[in-house]
């Protein structure tokens, strides 16, 4: 079907498959989502204090925002663990650890660049 890769999606438009495109990358919007998969994926679970440490550029305001709003669109799961003092674990749900291959994919794509496209 026209230029769209050939594959399981063969029911979409280029219309609905620019738009399904748009809304995934609407998700990873965001300054340090990305760094924060990246933290999480392979199954990892990190205390909210252990990606502080591993993002010590992002502030503890940014990390909040950006973890609240990967749980509200399903991509990082928030354990909280109700002891004294509370313990909070974040991981990927099952549908973020599946952003791994197309991340990695991105990443392979990225890799093949011609070199004079990047002076452009």
């Amino acid at each position: 079907m026209g230029n769209l890769p050939e594959g399981k999606n063969s029911h979409l438009t280029p219309v609905s498959a620019a738009s399904g495109v748009e809304q995934v990358l609407r998700i990873l919007e965001g300054r340090w989502k990305l760094v924060i998969l990246f933290h999480l994926f392979g199954g990892k679970v990190l205390r909210f204090s252990d990606l502080e440490r591993a993002i010590p550029a992002i502030s503890q305001k940014m990390l909040i925002q950006q973890l609240r709003q990967m749980e509200k669109d399903g991509v990082v799961r928030r354990i909280v663990h109700y002891q004294v003092p509370p313990k909070v674990e974040y991981c990927l749900t099952d549908w973020g650890q599946a952003l791994c291959p197309a991340l990695d994919a991105l990443l392979t794509w990225a890799g093949q660049r011609p070199p004079s496209a990047e002076q452009e």
